[in-house]
């Protein structure tokens, strides 16, 4: 097949008048509208001397135009590379350095703060509205609504996703068209999508989640969605009689609950609720379970991986669990140390093989032989533990990583700037339980000698280096990090004693 991915996932519906996105505002975008949009966005990409395997990087809100986007690359063979609108300048300029992106996309209100670090970078720039406006749509007006899709393999890249680890840069993912199909192709069997769903998408659309996993899933069964920019109570409440699927983060199903006007009757005509990205607590389980009669199904999955597991369907949705693995997905259980499997039962490293597993890390050879084995595994970094019945409980992280909202928070980021600060000796950067986001950020300082550091002055400074979702909700000074012997810092203890700090 010429192009497998866009071929199957949205060549399909060349011809259909179906609708593919309903907009909050009543507005529908048919599937050839869609389609004759994404092939002019893919005539501009050549025009502009965009080749095959080249990067696009996009930092736009959340709009129709910016998935016509992602598809235009998949037609065209071009890389997409999508970033979180709320990085700042400082922290896109590493993505499209480090990503050698050809072109970037960016709101003309960032303008002005990306252009020099494109310019620097030798990449083209244009402007992409959250309304659609912007230089980029404004070019393709007059282009041709038909294109030619470029010829690719399942072995050629789609999409690099940035992640990281808790120390060291951020490590580009590499996707490949395999990688996306065939975990979709698994999704829309095991979630039992058809073309009568109609998905509640109020998820951004930067990151597996609300990309990938919500888009594929329903161009391949030929669902519409519902696309909202983001989640708002009102707006969801409004328009979920209209829907029969919805996938969300544990924080959209917290919100829900504390609303009396989300009621069985309201969810009663639903078939499934979703939740990934961050555990959801158990009582959320059964407090959701109370009031709906619906029990949700909680997934696990990574930015190298697409999905790896997921409760039943038809069965047994136990809370606490991410139950099996998907068809075509292997997972072990390994000692960290020895890299040897480990008995049922036994905690230990959560590693997975499988079509959805990532390509490695771009230009990171060391990073990916660390990460991926050569037989295939890929040591996800989580620890967990499967149980008789065979379902997958995660336990901890054996990385500090914090997921907050469904947003990976990575603490070293934080303390490097931390520690920079007027008074400041060192910092030690931690998530603790949150009602509503399942997990925030806690800064723990310690002072230079005599000094009492302006804890808000430094809550105002790091605003101006870090996105809003990566902001310590607290600053804690204390008079000595804990340490073990060889002098590392014990965050365990200290997510220990603040682990109520919420509550």
């Amino acid at each position: 097949m010429a192009n497998p991915l866009f071929d199957i996932a949205f060549g399909q519906h060349v011809s259909k008048t179906t609708p593919f996105l309903r907009l909050p505002d009543g507005e529908v975008i048919t599937h050839s509208q869609f389609l004759q949009s994404v092939s002019r966005y893919a005539h501009l990409f050549v025009q502009l001397g965009l080749q095959p395997g080249e990067r696009v990087a996009v930092q736009i809100a959340k709009s129709p135009q910016a998935l016509m986007v992602y598809a235009a690359c998949v037609q065209s063979g071009v890389v997409f590379l999508p970033l979180n609108p709320a990085y700042t300048a400082e922290e896109v300029s590493y993505f499209i350095n480090d990503s050698g992106a050809r072109l970037v996309l960016c709101d003309e209100r960032s303008l002005e703060s990306i252009k020099a670090i494109a310019h620097s970078a030798s990449a083209l720039i244009e402007t992409l509205n959250a309304d659609g406006s912007g230089s980029f749509t404004q070019k393709t007006l007059s282009l041709p609504g038909t294109f030619d899709t470029v010829s690719r393999s399942e072995d050629d890249l789609a999409a690099f996703l940035y992640t990281s680890g808790t120390t060291g840069r951020s490590k580009g993912a590499m996707l490949t068209q395999g990688n996306l199909l065939s975990n979709a192709r698994v999704l829309v069997d095991q979630w039992q999508f058809t073309s009568d769903d109609v998905l509640l998408h109020a998820l951004p659309i930067f990151h597996t989640h609300g990309l990938f996993v919500a888009t594929n899933v329903c161009l391949l069964a030929g669902s519409s969605m519902l696309f909202l920019p983001k989640f708002e109570l009102d707006v969801v409440l409004n328009l979920m009689p209209t829907a029969t699927t919805m996938m969300g983060v544990p924080t959209f199903y917290t919100r829900l609950l504390s609303d009396q006007r989300f009621t069985r009757e309201l969810a009663g005509h639903m078939r499934l609720f979703v939740s990934g990205s961050a555990p959801l607590l158990s009582e959320t389980h059964v407090q959701f379970e109370e009031r709906t009669g619906h029990r949700i199904l909680e997934r696990y999955g990574m930015t190298e991986t697409n999905m790896i597991t997921s409760n039943p369907y038809s069965g047994d949705r136990r809370a606490g669990t991410v139950g099996f693995a998907l068809p075509g997905v292997e997972i072990k259980i390994t000692d960290s140390s020895s890299g040897t499997s480990l008995a049922q039962g036994e905690i230990g490293d959560i590693e997975v093989r499988g079509p959805n597993v990532f390509q490695g890390y771009w230009q990171m050879p060391e990073k990916t032989a660390e990460e991926l084995r050569e037989d295939g595994f890929f040591i996800t970094g989580d620890l967990g533990q499967i149980d008789k019945q065979g379902y997958l409980q995660i336990v901890g992280r054996n990385k500090d990583l914090i997921i907050s909202g469904g947003y990976n928070i990575y603490p070293k980021e934080i303390e490097l700037i931390l520690d920079k600060e007027a008074g400041v000796l060192e910092s030690a950067v931690i998530g603790v339980p949150h009602p509503d986001f399942g997990e925030t950020v806690v800064g723990i300082l310690v002072a230079e000698e005599q000094v009492v550091p302006d804890l808000d002055a430094i809550k105002q400074n790091i605003g101006q280096s870090l996105a809003k979702f990566k902001h310590p909700q607290k600053l804690v000074l204390m008079p000595e990090l804990p340490r073990n012997t060889m002098g590392k810092v014990q965050k365990k203890a200290l997510r220990e004693r603040f682990n109520g700090l919420f509550s």
